[in-house]
C-alpha cells in the first residue's frame, strides 16, 4: 500500500488532482523539452510510477462530494509496469504526451474511457478488456510487445474479443510490430466507429477477422506496411461492417483480404493504391465470398497483384481504367449495376460506346476459361435491355471455350462460328446463303445441263436449281431433272448440296445452342 510520504512531488500533485478530476500538466511549455521524443531527458520532476497510477484507479484515494474522479496527467515520464489486468475500473483515464517504460497491461479488464493520445507506449494489452466509452490514441505511437507464450507473434496493440462501447480513435498514431502484428483485434467489438485517419501509419498486419463493426471502418489516407514476404496489410476476413472506407489516398505495401466481409452499405477504394506483398507473390486484394451493397474499386493507379473477386457478391460496382491489374479472378462474381468512373463523373457502363470489349477484355484476364463471367455480364446487358450487347458476350464466351476443345472440336467451333456466329449471329447464315445462291446462278446460266429424261419437267432455272442444290429438305423438282456433262459444274453442284447440308446443320446447332443458353 503506497504512502502519501512515499510519493514524489508530481505524484503528490497528481494523487491531490484526482478526486477532483483535475488535469496534472508536467509540460514545460517549450516544445523541444516537451516532445515525447526527448523523454530520455526528462528528470524526475516529469517522472510519475506506474503503481501510482494504478491505485488511484482502483480507489486509493476517495472523491470528494459533489466531484468525479478522473485521472489526467500530461507531460509525465511513466515508469515500471501499467498493470491493470483483470481490474475493474470506474474511472476516466486520459493521458497526453506522455513516455512509457513498459507496456499497459489492460487483459480482461473493465474500464471506462482510455485515452491516451500524443505518447509514446511499447505495446497496449487489452485482450477480452470491456471499455465503457471510447479507446483514443490519437497521434500515439504504440510499439511492439514481445512475443507471447500464446501466438508467439509480437504485437504492438492487442484487441482480440474486447468490447468497446465507444469509438476507437487512432487518428494520427503510428502503430509498429515489423513482421508482426501491429494490430492483433480478430473478433472485437465496436459500437462505435473505428477511425484511423489524418496521418495513420501501420507496419505489420492489421487484423480485424471477425470484426463486429456497425459504425464502419474509416481508414481514408491511411498507409500499411507489411514488409515480410506475402504480407498480408489488413484482414478483415469473415468481419462485419457497415462501411469500409479505404480512400483518399489510402495505400496498402500487402494484401487486403475481405474474404467473407459483409459490408451493409459501402465498401470504397476511391483513390486508393494497393501495391500487394512486396515480392509481388500474392494478391493486392482478396475479396473472394465478399458481400457489400456498394463497392467502389476506382483506384489511383492499377494494383501491381492480382484483384481476386471469385464468389463476390455486390448490388453496384464501379470501377475505372485504373481498377484492374493484369490477373482477376471473377468466377461466381455476381453484381447488380455496373458504373464507370471517366473525368470524375460516375455514369453507367451500359450503353457506353466499346462497352463490350472493354469488359469481355476484362473477363479474359481471369487466368483459364469459365463461362459464369460471361454468364453474368450477358445478364446484366440483357436485364438493362441491351439484348445485341448480350450475345455479343455470350459469342466472346464460345470463342473463348473453343481454345480449350480438342482439334476436332475446335474446328467443329469455327464452322459455325463463320456461319452463324454460334448461334447469336444468324444473319450470317443469309449471307452465306446469298453468297452461295449467287455463285451457283451465275456458274449454272453460263451452259446447258443435260434433262435425265427428254421432254420431262420443268425448264431448266439456274436460280431454282441452285436452291434445290442448297436446300438439303424437300425439293424444288431441278434438282432431279437435271445432270451436267461438264466436270467443273458438276462438282459444284455436288459442292453447293454439301454445303448446304452443312450450313443446315449449323444453323440448327448454332440456334439450339443459343436458345438452350438464353
Amino acid at each position: 500500500m503506497l504512502s502519501y510520504d512515499e510519493l514524489t512531488s508530481p505524484e503528490r500533485e497528481l494523487w491531490d488532482a484526482f478526486p477532483e478530476g483535475r488535469r496534472v500538466d508536467l509540460r514545460t511549455g517549450v516544445p523541444e523539452e516537451d516532445r515525447v521524443a526527448a523523454s530520455g531527458q526528462w528528470d524526475s520532476g516529469r517522472t510519475v510510477r506506474a503503481t501510482v497510477i494504478v491505485a488511484l484507479l482502483l480507489g486509493a484515494n476517495t472523491a470528494q462530494s459533489g466531484a468525479v474522479e478522473c485521472l489526467r496527467l500530461a507531460g509525465a515520464r511513466i515508469s515500471g509496469h501499467l498493470n491493470l489486468a483483470g481490474a475493474q475500473i470506474a474511472h476516466d483515464l486520459w493521458l497526453e504526451d506522455c513516455w512509457f517504460e513498459e507496456s499497459v497491461d489492460l487483459l480482461g479488464a473493465t474500464t471506462q474511457t482510455l485515452a491516451i493520445t500524443g505518447s509514446r507506449v511499447p505495446g497496449i494489452e487489452a485482450d477480452s478488456a470491456r471499455i465503457e466509452g471510447n479507446l483514443d490514441l490519437r497521434h500515439s505511437v504504440v510499439e511492439c510487445l514481445a512475443s507471447s507464450p500464446f501466438n508467439h507473434v509480437s504485437t504492438a496493440l492487442s484487441l482480440s474479443d474486447a468490447r468497446v462501447s465507444g469509438g476507437m480513435l487512432l487518428n494520427g498514431a503510428r502503430i509498429s510490430a515489423p513482421g508482426g502484428w501491429a494490430m492483433a483485434a480478430g473478433g472485437l467489438v465496436m459500437e462505435g466507429g473505428v477511425f484511423c485517419q489524418g496521418g495513420f501509419v501501420a507496419r505489420g498486419q492489421v487484423r480485424l477477422m471477425e470484426a463486429q463493426l456497425p459504425r464502419g471502418l474509416h481508414m481514408r489516407g491511411a498507409r500499411l506496411e507489411c514488409p515480410g514476404p506475402r504480407g498480408v496489410a489488413l484482414s478483415l476476413d469473415n468481419a462485419v461492417a457497415s462501411t469500409l472506407n479505404f480512400s483518399d489516398g489510402f495505400t496498402a505495401n500487402g494484401t487486403v483480404r475481405l474474404r467473407g466481409t459483409r459490408v451493409s452499405d459501402k465498401a470504397t477504394f476511391e483513390g486508393a493504391v494497393l501495391n500487394g506483398p512486396p515480392d509481388g507473390d500474392g494478391p493486392a486484394l482478396l475479396g473472394m465470398l465478399m458481400q457489400a451493397v456498394d463497392f467502389d474499386l476506382t483506384l489511383a493507379q492499377p494494383p501491381s497483384g492480382t484483384v481476386d473477386l471469385r464468389a463476390a457478391q455486390v448490388s453496384y460496382l464501379h470501377d475505372s481504367e485504373h481498377s484492374w491489374p493484369d490477373v482477376v479472378e471473377l468466377e461466381g462474381f455476381v453484381y447488380g449495376s455496373i458504373k464507370v468512373d471517366e473525368a470524375g463523373e460516375r455514369r453507367e457502363a451500359v450503353g457506353r460506346r466499346n462497352s463490350v470489349p472493354q469488359r469481355v477484355a476484362w473477363i479474359q484476364r481471369c487466368p483459364g476459361y469459365n463461362p459464369q463471367p460471361y454468364e453474368q455480364l450477358a445478364g446484366w446487358y440483357r436485364k438493362a435491355g441491351h439484348d445485341d450487347e448480350a450475345r455479343r458476350v455470350l459469342l466472346a464466351k464460345q470463342r473463348h471455350q473453343r481454345q480449350t476443345l480438342p482439334r476436332a472440336a475446335r474446328a467443329w467451333g469455327h464452322l459455325l462460328d463463320v456461319t452463324v456466329g454460334y448461334g447469336y449471329r444468324p444473319w450470317l447464315a443469309g449471307v452465306w446463303l446469298l453468297a452461295l445462291t449467287l455463285l451457283g446462278a451465275l456458274s449454272f446460266s453460263t451452259h446447258a445441263p443435260t434433262p435425265v429424261q427428254r421432254g420431262e419437267g420443268a425448264p431448266f432455272q439456274p436460280l431454282v436449281y441452285t436452291l434445290d442444290l442448297l436446300i438439303p429438305i424437300g425439293g424444288l423438282g431441278q434438282r432431279s431433272a437435271w445432270y451436267w456433262s461438264n466436270d467443273s459444274l458438276q462438282w459444284l453442284a455436288y459442292l453447293l448440296i454439301a454445303f448446304g447440308w452443312v450450313l443446315t446443320t449449323a444453323i440448327i446447332a448454332g440456334v439450339s445452342r443459343a436458345l438452350q443458353k438464353n
